[in-house]
């Protein structure tokens, strides 16, 4: 690794800066630019800008072209006054009284890349007064005080210095944010100091400031009073902008202010810090200035350096001793009254800028402020040199060097601690200078250290002479020259010295602020780039050789990198460069980069290392380093394997192979017994599927990644790496898959492995997994795949240390144990299976063999490893007609997603409930109806008990393309406990409601749920399945629905249900719908375990818990799933819930009732107002808990409440009902909703509730009556009419809805008849009052039949008395109701 120059930015609109800055523009460019006005690089534009009577003439070369465009475009910025902010988000470009503000903005080049770029943001004059002109700029970030921050900076303040001696502080859009006058005379330099970290404990902590430089002054801004006031003036500025007003009250400012003394002419200064001398330099420096007999102070003194240069000295040194600490800003006042000697603090005055359109008549004595007299300051000592004169400073990152340019074009180096020149060059004339600090890399030490050691830092002096148009790099303090760059004549140096203002240790932890120490700013590319320089350049010596080291390295890399090298000249410029490397460890990572490289073909890779290990042979033993012996010598054997089997696999062998055979006798069968379920499960598995290239088993595996699979452990053998999946299965396909095609002869693939001594066990790993990952490609061809499988298996079952020696064949194998571990944990169920076929075999074989010499051949070993293998087989032959159930797609409009992958390690792990909840997910994701479930699976227990003759039609006959009731019949006979229909309706049910609680908007999920519970005929699993579904996720959503209903008044809108409940309006309303049947079902199946069958009403014994009359159901599982460990099923937690409180639960009911009625007719009332404060109390309690309730008579005034809202509920069901004209018109008989507002079962669940809340029934009767005579429900009336008791009382109402029905027949009617007039005139004079009296806008269905009137009439004269007070208006109307009839 070298030098070198990094572009890292562009500027925009170069061009038009310039012409803005020199061509005298009055109008300032625009601050809102786009991105399309780009700075065209085309140097024609910089020539015509700059073109002039004394053009030159155009030369014919690109050459010259160029020379001529530097010439002319050039020097301008040489001219200007250039700074940039450490964070190179702002470029501020002065000339005279004009500036140009750049901010960073990021835009996509052609390539698609993000770059960053300077744009113009703003431009003007800065001059406020005549003459001025700006004289010296710095940018200063601001740190951000937000707690989140990571190191950015929060805006940047730019400073600007002018001849007239004020200095300006602006934002970044050119706002003026505070101004003043501490020296009447030109600002010759603006400098900062930031915070930086001690990287030592004794290194002095240095305070922020902003230093500003007069020819005979120096004036020192405390930092953080700085940062206070520029932060409180930006927001006062925004304050003001913000009600219109230009006048702010600038804050306070603590500044020093220092008279240079004893030096001729002073044009560069740098601040070093506070310094404190040690003891001996104490000393020294007392005996000097006072003799012998001088006296020392117990401590030494704090002093601040500064140091400056120009002329007689050429370098001066000035010490200010810290007398005390600094006085607080209220302290200022005082101090500029006392006239101290020692250093002046003093409150800054003159504030400028502020008040420049007020009392404009004022004197310039009035704005003018008085500034304060600078304290004398002498020279300690310098560097005379009549003849030099000093140009400019540079001081170091760590404060003990400087560089120092003069008029002799010298640069010297000095060291600052000792007041001395320690190096000097020369030949750069007007050079422009700056630093970089380089912190070690941590993985170039040689040695561990302690992470308590600091790291190494390296030091370099940055030398641009534009006379050259060079850019040097020199390491400290007398390194050599380590970087040179030809970058042009006209660049600027930009070192700013400093970083972040504001910055302290303690919010200085965790930042990562990243700033640029020097850019080169190239007018002519309007390029900024910044340079980088490694540590190790900084070395010498003795260490030299590691840089040497890294060259070659980095030699390497480039040839890597070169793809048109042939691959002979490629293999002999990486040996000679691996061998030149000295050092043990940059050979190692060079080895490592060069087998890790793609593009060398492996007979190169082999070649390089052979040479290399050779190398290292003939060393001595003592100077080769083992490790990288050793990686040399593994290497070259994975490489060998790797040429050997590429070989055997490349071949085409077609030798005659002796498989034994023998043991494979009789999986015929077995492939014949599970052959529909392959068939099926290949159908369904054979969905095309997306994967990249290089992902694919198929792929060739290059040398390399076989190499980062495979290492060497110390006793020589090679280990197998299982980093992810797809490398995994790429690796045994380069191994074995041509075996398992019948490509490659599987002994001498076997001989290699056995031969490179690879572990039998990862063999084995690999095979199966090869095995099991191209299962689409097994099953096409299974035969043949399973012979060679099994050859595979023997073969690496006879190898040393698969099966030990001294195994039992009455315990069980650890070889054939991973072997079922492997397929147990796989969800490839077809290929699974049938390994487990072919190893099963194999391990028979391998048991008889080994039991042939102790029994004799006509008994058969018995063994426990066979009896694993025979569970394993059931296991997987179970597995895989459950997996083709669950592959089977979903309908149209059913839940989409991928299908459930099983396999026997999750079905154990998923406890007893596991086969089930598979099941139950499957039918949640085919949204499979209960009823259509509950057939199917009485169909599979009628082919149980009837046998499939007759059922096979049935099958055949429904309406299942797919064939899905089929498979899922037989996976119901696979698994008769583990797919009961009790738990299988019961695990539904859960699944319905879990997906319900993830999106409550999703009501029908939820009224699934209680169809599937419904059909759960064990009524302790109900039971248990109620509670928990209540406890666990109906009420807390239930309560806050009533709260919130009980709040509003009123069923709520959609944003507040949302808010509180958390679903819309009508979800919610399906969930009280829900809760109420979910109540009624757990008020039922309590009734019937206490054998009180009674759905809604109250029972007057208090069913406090389940009595154990009815027993409850025994789980089991299928005898090769007994071994299931994991969570307790749905079932077995629903069987170990306790009873419920029956009269609670009733209490709920009758709640979740009045709920629902609310929200579906829209009614207002507060529900729980409708309860005493026994019955508030009660609400939602643990249904298990004995609470106490409501009993005895209740507040008269509460029951007149519950009978209006009762009645309120019957009249806005009846308005609901439809229009009797259109129920006669529809053809056909039509089924009335089964919930909503017009289910029929509303006036029954009134008056149920009536009686729960001591309303009348028969007053409810009587108003249902009423309001179904009113709305022209005549025949719905007459049932209900049947059950009324007071008839005399129902007469009378009945009365005045005939009389209406007459009266808008008689005398509002638009199509009023003459004969009608006739029938009123006959009438009696009481009666045509009565009639005129009546009101037949009350009634909803005027228009109702005469007929049906004259019928009214008949059932009122039957329910009153002949004595009623009535009686006689009612045959009256009788009378005219048949005279209409008989009209019409």
């Amino acid at each position: 690794m070298s030098c070198g120059l990094l572009e890292f930015c562009r500027l925009q609109e170069l061009k038009t800066v310039r012409d803005y800055l020199f061509h005298g523009q009055t109008e300032p460019v625009e601050n809102n630019q786009t991105a399309e006005n780009e700075f065209s690089w085309d140097t024609s534009d910089w020539e015509t800008a700059w073109d002039s009577d004394k053009s030159k003439q155009q030369e014919t070369t690109s050459a010259t072209s160029v020379e001529e465009t530097t010439e002319l475009s050039g020097p301008w910025l040489q001219n200007c006054m250039v700074s940039l902010s450490p964070c190179s988000d702002l470029l501020v470009v002065a000339h005279e009284q004009k500036a140009v503000f750049l901010s960073a903005k990021w835009r996509t080049d052609g390539g698609g890349r993000e770059e960053m770029t300077l744009a113009v943001s703003w431009s003007g004059i800065l001059s406020t007064e005549e003459g001025e002109r700006v004289s010296s700029t710095i940018c200063i970030p601001l740190a951000s005080q937000k707690r989140s921050s990571t190191g950015r900076p929060d805006w940047t303040c730019v400073v600007v210095g002018f001849t007239s001696g004020h200095v300006r502080f602006y934002t970044e859009n050119g706002v003026l944010l505070l101004a003043q006058l501490l020296h009447e005379d030109q600002v010759l330099k603006l400098k900062c100091r930031t915070y930086e970290i001690p990287r030592h404990p004794g290194v002095t902590e240095q305070h922020e400031e902003l230093s500003i430089l007069y020819p005979a002054a120096l004036v020192t801004i405390d930092g953080f009073s700085l940062f206070q006031s520029l932060r409180a003036c930006r927001n006062q500025v925004a304050r003001a902008a913000a009600v219109g007003s230009d006048v702010i009250q600038p804050p306070p400012l603590a500044y020093k202010k220092w008279a240079l003394q004893d030096m001729d002419a002073i044009v560069d200064h740098c601040s070093v810090g506070v310094m404190t001398l040690n003891v001996f330099d104490q000393m020294k420096n007392a005996s000097i200035l006072g003799g012998f007999n001088a006296s020392v102070k117990g401590s030494p003194p704090a002093m601040s350096q500064y140091v400056t240069v120009g002329g007689g000295p050429y370098t001066g040194f000035y010490y200010a001793v810290e007398g005390s600490t600094q006085p607080l800003l209220s302290h200022v006042a005082l101090a500029v009254a006392s006239k101290l000697t020692s250093a002046l603090f003093s409150a800054a005055s003159g504030w400028l800028g502020w008040n420049k359109h007020k009392n404009e008549d004022e004197t310039v004595q009035k704005h003018k402020p008085k500034v304060e007299p600078a304290t004398p300051l002498g020279i300690r000592f310098g560097l005379p040199d009549s003849r030099r004169h000093g140009e400019s400073i540079c001081l170091s990152p760590c404060n003990t060097l400087a560089g120092v340019t003069d008029d002799f074009g010298r640069v010297t180096l000095l060291d600052l601690n000792r007041g001395i020149a320690i190096r000097m060059w020369k030949g750069y004339r007007d050079a422009q200078l700056g630093w970089l600090h380089v912190p070690e890399e941590q993985v170039s030490r040689e040695s561990s250290l302690s992470t308590s050691v600091p790291r190494r830092h390296a030091l370099f002096l940055v030398i641009y002479g534009p006379r050259r148009g060079i850019l040097e790099i020199w390491a400290m303090q007398y390194g050599p020259r380590v970087g040179a760059f030809n970058v042009g004549k006209h660049c600027r140096l930009l070192y700013a010295g400093y970083r972040l203002l504001g910055v302290n240790s303690v919010t200085s932890q965790g930042w990562k602020i990243h700033t640029h120490q020097v850019c080169l700013l190239d007018p002519v590319t309007g390029t900024l780039r910044t340079v980088n320089v490694p540590f190790h350049l900084a070395l010498s010596d003795k260490k030299s050789e590691g840089a040497k080291d890294m060259h070659l390295f980095k030699k390497l890399t480039t040839i890597l990198k070169s793809k048109d090298m042939e691959p002979d000249i490629l293999e002999s410029e990486a040996r000679d460069v691996l061998l030149d490397i000295k050092h043990s460890s940059i050979q190692k990572q060079a080895l490592e980069s060069l087998l890790s490289n793609k593009n060398i073909p492996v007979l190169c890779l082999t070649n390089i290392t052979c040479a290399l290990l050779g190398a290292l042979q003939q060393q001595d033993a003592d100077q080769v380093d083992p490790v990288l012996m050793q990686l040399c010598s593994s290497r070259l054997k994975l490489l060998q394997l790797y040429t050997d089997i590429h070989h055997v696999n490349s071949s085409a062998d077609s030798e005659d192979r002796n498989e034994a055979l023998d043991s494979l006798d009789g999986i015929e069968g077995d492939l014949a017994r599970v052959s529909p379920t392959l068939q099926r499960y290949t159908k369904l598995n054979s969905r095309p599927s997306v994967s990249f290239v290089q992902d694919a088993p198929d792929a060739p595996l290059p040398a390399q990644t076989f190499l980062s699979q495979t290492e060497c452990t110390e006793d020589g053998q090679l280990k197998l790496i299982h980093h992810s999946e797809p490398e995994w299965n790429q690796l045994g396909s380069f191994i074995f898959w041509s075996c398992l095609c019948g490509k490659s002869p599987p002994h001498k693939i076997c001989d290699k492995l056995q031969q490179a001594a690879i572990g039998p066990a990862q063999l084995l790993s690999l095979l199966l997994s090869v095995w099991l990952q191209r299962e689409k490609e097994v099953l096409q061809t299974p035969t043949e795949c399973l012979k060679n499988l099994h050859e595979l298996l023997v073969l690496l079952s006879n190898m040393d240390g698969a099966i030990e020696e001294s195994w039992d064949p009455q315990s069980v194998s650890p070889w054939w144990q991973q072997c079922r571990n492997i397929l147990a944990q796989s969800h490839n169920s077809a290929a699974a299976l049938l390994a487990a076929f072919v190893a099963h075999r194999a391990a028979r074989a391998s048991i008889t063999s080994r039991a042939d010499s102790k029994l004799q051949s006509e008994w058969e070993a018995v063994s426990l490893e066979l009896e694993h293998w025979v569970v394993c087989v059931r296991q997987l032959e179970d597995v895989l007609v459950l997996q083709t159930l669950l592959l089977v797609p979903p309908t149209v409009g059913a839940a989409r997603g991928p299908a459930a992958l099983c396999s026997i390690k999750t079905l154990l792990e998923g406890g007893s409930g596991g086969i089930t909840d598979n099941v139950s997910k499957w039918v949640f994701r085919h949204n499979l109806a209960p009823e259509q479930l509950k057939e199917i699976l009485q169909e599979s227990e009628n082919k149980d008990e009837e046998g499939a003759g007759e059922d096979v039609k049935v099958v055949e006959s429904r309406e299942n393309a797919d064939g899905t009731a089929e498979v899922l019949m037989t996976v119901c006979k696979r698994f008769p406990h583990s797919l009961s229909p009790n738990l299988l309706f019961a695990h539904c049910c859960w699944e319905y409601v879990v997906q319900w609680n993830k999106d409550p908007e999703e009501g029908p999920h939820l009224c699934r749920a209680v169809e599937h519970l419904k059909l759960v005929s064990s009524p302790h699993i109900q039971l248990g399945i109620c509670t928990m579904m209540w406890s666990t996720f109906i009420v807390k959503r239930f309560s806050a629905a009533a709260f919130l209903i009980e709040k509003v008044g009123k069923a709520p809108k959609d944003r507040l249900c949302r808010r509180d409940v958390g679903m819309g309006d009508r979800a919610m309303t399906s969930f009280l719908g829900c809760c109420v049947q979910l109540l009624q079902v757990l008020m039922e199946v309590t009734g019937l375990l206490v054998k009180n069958q009674c759905p809604l009403s109250f029972v007057n014994d208090f069913a406090d818990s389940a009595v154990a009359e009815v027993p409850p159901p025994e789980l089991s599982v299928e005898e090769v799933w007994c071994g299931a460990e994991g969570p307790a099923s749905i079932a077995k937690l629903a069987l170990e819930q306790k009873g419920v409180h029956y009269p609670l639960v009733q209490h709920h009911c009758l709640l979740a009732s009045l709920l629902y009625a609310t929200l579906t007719f829209s009614l207002k009332v507060k529900p729980l107002s409708l309860f005493d404060s026994k019955g508030k109390n009660a609400f939602f309690r643990d249904l298990t808990t004995i609470q106490l309730l409501p009993s005895g008579d209740t507040d008269p005034g509460l029951v007149l409440l519950r009978q209006e809202f009762l009645l309120r509920v019957l009249t806005a069901w009846v308005q609901c009902m439809d229009d009797p004209s259109v129920s006669a018109s529809s053809t056909g008989p039509r089924m009335p909703p089964s919930n909503g507002p017009q289910a029929v079962w509303w006036p029954s669940l009134c008056l149920e509730l009536g009686g729960l809340l001591q309303v009348t029934p028969d007053i409810l009767r009587r108003h249902l009556v009423c309001q179904l005579y009113n709305q022209g429900l005549d025949r719905h009336a007459e049932e209900v009419m049947l059950e009324v008791e007071d008839k005399d009382v129902l007469g009378s109402q009945l009365l005045m809805i005939t009389g209406q029905r007459l009266s808008y027949s008689l005398l509002h009617s638009q199509d009023q008849t003459q004969p009608a007039m006739e029938i009123l005139a006959r009438l009696p004079p009481t009666l045509c009052t009565w009639l005129k009296a009546m009101d037949p806008s009350e009634l909803r269905c005027p228009l109702v039949a005469l007929w049906q009137t004259s019928r009214l009439v008949v059932h009122v004269i039957e329910m009153l008395p002949e004595n009623h007070a009535q009686y006689s208006l009612a045959l009256h109307l009788l009378e005219a109701a048949d005279a209409l009839t008989t009209e019409d």
